[in-house]
């Protein structure tokens, strides 16, 4: 039985620091497609080097550009990746076995975090199962910036090899992205009429903390599941108190997401 053809897709921006590694890891797939928002350093030249499926876009925000990389697509099934992801050894096998009978229309694929120099099987972070793995015409991209997800009308299971996902490079990038995040998410609830409440600014990042360091036993990272139990905690506040000002002073919304590309990594389990 031969297998089912498949096209991976990345949206990308100045991300020659991980680009390559996340296309040697999909190099066995059929089609690569990248979707690039005229990134300022080197990317395009490597992304030359793997395929000549590159389109150049301004960027519209992450649901839109992942929607135009699907319509690009031209394989029946499709890998999403983000630029700072790989596809480790053990889930191109899977995703190679599954593709000879899929049982399914869309598959969740598990996410493993490297971050401050380990593996984070615990303390919020995994597995945080994302739908990345499905047949092309069973889907559409639908959430809210930044933390867009595929819309399936179909069945899905779950596959146990893992994403790595290399999210931050250091505790001032985890904070340079929890600050732009936080900023894209607060405008588009505003944009969408939610406001903030007293509970979404003690609750909310209470609830967030005892999950990521006490439920998900990020106590036993030490300082380090100190720290990511404590900013998770925070991107919560941030993203209300955000909300909050942007609908006490309209003025005061972010900048428009179109104005400049945001990180094109999604940020584990916000």
């Amino acid at each position: 039985m031969s297998r089912a053809k498949v096209t991976c897709t990345i949206i990308c921006f100045d991300e020659e620091t991980n680009i390559r590694a996340a296309l040697e890891s999909v190099k066995w797939c059929d089609e690569i497609v990248v979707v690039d928002s005229f990134s300022n350093d080197r990317t395009f030249e490597i992304c030359r080097e793997y395929t000549d499926q590159i389109h150049q876009r301004p960027w519209p925000g992450f649901v839109e550009q992942k929607a135009f990389a699907l319509t690009q697509a031209h394989h029946p099934w499709v890998l999403n990746l983000d630029a700072d992801e790989r596809v480790s050894p053990a889930l191109r096998r899977e995703i190679q076995a599954v593709l000879e009978d899929p049982q399914a229309d869309g598959y969740y694929i598990p996410r493993l975090v490297y971050y401050l120099g380990r593996w984070w099987w615990r303390g919020g972070w995994y597995p945080d199962y994302r739908l990345r793995l499905f047949r092309r015409e069973r889907v559409v991209w639908g959430g809210v910036d930044p933390h867009e997800k595929v819309i399936l009308h179909g069945r899905s299971a779950r596959l146990h090899g893992p994403m790595l996902h290399y999210t931050y490079r250091d505790i001032a990038d985890h904070l340079r992205t929890i600050n732009v995040f936080t900023g894209v998410a607060a405008r588009e609830l505003a944009l969408r009429g939610q406001t903030t409440t007293v509970g979404d600014l003690v609750l909310r990042p209470l609830w967030r903390f005892v999950r990521f360091y006490c439920m998900r036993r990020g106590f036993m990272e030490g300082i380090a599941g100190l720290f990511v139990a404590q900013s998770a905690a925070f991107y919560v506040f941030a993203k209300y108190a955000k909300l909050w000002e942007a609908t006490r002073d309209r003025a005061a919304l972010p900048a428009p997401t179109g104005a400049r590309p945001a990180p094109t990594g999604t940020p584990p389990a916000s």
